[in-house]
């Protein structure tokens, strides 16, 4: 059990020791070793597919032409890559550097001063301070420490966990945040009308206005002396409806793109935009939750912020909209709450040991055949993993273990 567990040393502190090796809990599996390469060649690549750039100028634009080609490129790579770099997003680059320096400048205190803020895993406190801690006795880690704390809306924030230093960290934090709760009602109206739907539909179907929940992550990548066998982030895909990730222009995110890791380039003053589950459910697969992992280096210290766009976990049944499912298109994923997804996904719950949402809430179930079908899934990630003839071996910490087909 998680509680029997200690938590894991801060990376950074190993990082700074001068360790020449890492702790064999960082070491990655033989296969998924064998993906894992230079980080800075990966990015200097062109060959191959590259993550797709979305110019949102004209994402209001009055000129319908001109408006509804840019709609058409945001659903175009929504649906065959689920991951794309925003530019001309709204969001003032002066605002971005300031997200960018405050956050660096709270994971360069020392680290007790960080300690302040340390959040207790162990007894279900997520916000705060931290790193993983393997989910069992055989599990992996990964090379990051990280800071976790809810975002927007206002009411929802707990500002007692938020740093005190430096000083300009809340009222830059906040305002990043209402910056992009605005932006993604823009994106969110553009891939409901990609659905034939009514602009407001998928906001709507994921909180509105008030429901919606902002949780920022920054995760720290210290420099490792071993970054052939470590990863920042092990292969997930998000939970979210939305997740908006700023960086320090430092390369590590890659995506896994027609059975292969493409890694995504590092674009001045863009936000790099991953649809999460949540959108993918809702639109019964249409747009893709892709799946991704971070890499590190030894070189450069590596940061992002991830602001996952949420759901309310109990108010929303999600499941396929009605709109989105037919005869020849039958619903791809059972009806779950967005904490019974999240459970089902990250704890491993079968089906079984999910508490079923009330079915009278249910305008639609999905036939006994898909059902079936979903009892004998473990997450949308397998899912994906399985598609490509990736394997999760039993019995490890990882959500994703990957062996391609060679």
């Amino acid at each position: 059990m998680v509680s029997a567990i200690s938590p894991s040393p801060r990376v950074e502190i190993l990082s700074s020791s001068g360790v020449k090796s890492i702790p064999k809990e960082y070491i990655r599996t033989t296969e998924e070793l064998k993906s894992i390469n230079d980080i800075f060649v990966e990015e200097k690549s062109i060959e191959g597919p590259q993550v797709p750039t979305i110019d949102l100028k004209a994402i209001n634009s009055e000129d319908e032409e001109v408006r509804k080609k840019c709609h058409e490129e945001l659903k175009k790579a929504a649906m065959e890559w689920g991951v794309m770099h925003l530019i001309n997003h709204g969001i003032p680059e002066e605002l971005m550097d300031r997200v960018r320096t405050t956050g660096r400048e709270f994971f360069e205190l020392p680290v007790e001063e960080k300690e302040k803020y340390a959040n207790n895993q162990e007894v279900g406190n997520v916000q705060g301070y931290g790193s993983k801690l393997a989910n069992n006795a055989s599990g992996q880690l990964e090379w990051e420490d990280y800071f976790f704390h809810c975002v927007f809306p206002e009411d929802k924030r707990d500002l007692s966990i938020w740093p005190k230093d430096p000083a300009d960290y809340i009222p830059t934090t906040s305002e990043y945040a209402k910056q992009l709760r605005s932006l993604s009602t823009k994106i969110l109206s553009v891939l409901s009308l990609g659905l034939g739907l009514e602009e407001e539909r998928l906001e709507k179907e994921v909180g509105g206005i008030e429901e919606l929940i902002l949780q920022m992550k920054i995760n720290y990548y210290p420099k490792c002396p071993q970054p052939e066998l470590a990863l920042g982030v092990e292969a997930h895909t998000d939970v979210s409806a939305l997740t908006f990730i700023l960086h320090n222009m430092v390369p590590g995110l890659q995506l896994f793109y027609e059975g292969k890791w493409v890694t995504a380039k590092c674009v001045p003053n863009s936000i790099i935009m991953h649809i999460g589950d949540t959108i993918e459910i809702l639109s019964n697969g249409k747009y893709k939750s892709i799946l991704h992992r971070g890499l590190v280096n030894k070189e450069k210290v590596r940061i992002s912020w991830a602001v996952f766009c949420e759901p309310p976990k109990e108010k929303i049944i999600l499941k396929p909209l009605p709109e989105t499912v037919s005869e020849t298109e039958q619903p791809l994923y059972p009806p779950r709450t967005f904490a019974q997804h999240i459970k089902h996904k990250l704890f491993r719950k079968s089906e079984d040991e999910v508490e079923k949402p009330n079915e009278e809430t249910l305008e639609q179930k999905p036939n006994e055949e898909t059902l079936v079908e979903k009892l004998n899934e473990e997450t949308l990630v397998q899912k994906k993993l399985n598609e490509e003839n990736i394997v999760q071996k039993p019995n490890e910490d990882t959500l994703v273990q990957k062996k391609l087909n060679e």
